[in-house]
């Protein structure tokens, strides 16, 4: 850049020194001696007709060589600025042609290659050219690609490798379920007791929950937490005490009612919810368990509440996280996940699912949305 304002500098310079000694060479002005020496010769010859046509033809010849002397100052000055338009115009073009090799088409394929990254095209390569401009930037972006590459490589295989563990342990699922089945079938074709029979038909209705659980595990994994379907539906809020009670199977539950009305829930869904929100009770608490249950303006609130420690204030905002568990859990089984899928089924569900420490226990709200 710097060469070529340095060579603009030098031609507008030199143009103008041209210009400026072309116009210096003044037009020369009739010489008065040699006027004054043809008259006197013109009147010697004693006709004063001949020495008007003499003195005419001097002068006439006079005016012709200003005349010829003007027209060659003014057509070099024409050419001079034909040959600085015609500098300039080459400089222009020859400008252009260093943008557009040095800026330009380096700057499009720049622009080109993320394109193709920003929509998961990384196996095309960008080609390495230093002499430009962006010849710094290049080998960085290129190397960009090759970690985005390898990193989605390796994403893949993670991927594929869970989905193969998951499979695997479906398949080792399956089997003990399928005994447990044929057991309760056997018990429930020979018992006579009522309340054995209620308990077996109860047992059942798990077997068919995990079979379901085990379905969805099979077609999703823990990062695609998002693919397990959750299909509201207009039902009975009677329905919510047979859940619970499904739930509470260590029937630590005080007594409670449910408000009669119509609400929009995924049944197979709410019944995890409370599935996992009493198993964490009976886990980190060990108490008698409190349900509460109101109707507020648009929704049906239950408020679910055991009488353990609760969690540390740090630690509420995070306890519904991913993954996420508290550090009074570290001697007890879990994957950090129960309370993520409640909230995230109750958020399906048009509803919500928030937490909170009590001065004498622990609480988890389920909010419910009026059909």
């Amino acid at each position: 850049m710097k060469k070529i304002l340095i060579t603009t500098v030098l031609i507008t310079i030199v143009g103008l020194v041209a210009v400026f000694f072309t116009f210096k060479e003044e037009v020369k002005t009739p010489d008065t001696v040699a006027i004054h020496y043809t008259v006197q010769t013109a009147m010697e010859s004693g006709s004063i007709r001949d020495a008007t046509i003499i003195h005419t033809e001097f002068l006439a010849q006079v005016i012709e060589d200003m005349d010829t002397t003007r027209r060659n100052r003014d057509n070099m000055v024409k050419i001079f600025v034909c040959l600085i338009i015609f500098s300039f115009v080459m400089f222009g073009f020859i400008l252009y042609l260093y943008y557009e090799n040095k800026i330009g088409k380096p700057f499009r394929k720049l622009q080109y290659f993320a394109k193709h990254i920003a929509a998961g095209n990384l196996d095309l390569p960008l080609e390495m050219d230093k002499d430009n401009i962006f010849g710094a930037f290049t080998e960085s972006f290129d190397l960009m690609r090759e970690e985005l590459l390898s990193a989605r490589e390796k994403e893949i295989k993670a991927d594929k490798s869970k989905k193969e563990l998951i499979a695997s342990l479906v398949h080792d699922i399956t089997t003990p379920v399928a005994s447990v089945r044929s057991a309760i079938d056997i018990l429930r074709l020979k018992t006579r007791d009522e309340n054995d029979i209620k308990m077996l038909d109860s047992a059942n209705k798990k077997l068919e929950q995990i079979d379901t659980l085990i379905t969805d595990m099979f077609h999703s994994t823990l990062e695609e937490l998002q693919e397990l379907k959750v299909n509201p539906d207009g039902i009975q809020s009677i329905e919510i005490r047979e859940l619970i009670k499904q739930a509470d199977y260590e029937k630590r539950t005080r007594p409670y009612s449910i408000p009669d009305c119509i609400i929009i829930a995924d049944s197979l869904r709410l019944q995890q919810v409370f599935d996992n929100i009493l198993k964490n009770s009976y886990k980190y608490a060990g108490t008698d368990i409190a349900i509460n249950a109101f109707i507020e303006e648009e929704y049906l609130f239950i408020e679910i509440q055991d009488f353990g420690p609760g969690v540390s204030e740090k630690e509420l905002p995070l306890i519904t996280s991913k993954f996420y568990r508290g550090e009074n859990t570290a001697k007890t089984d879990g994957y950090g996940l129960g309370l993520y899928l409640s909230k995230y089924f109750m958020e399906k569900m048009k509803g919500g699912l928030s937490i909170e420490n009590r001065n004498d226990g622990f609480m988890v709200i389920i909010t419910l949305r009026l059909a």
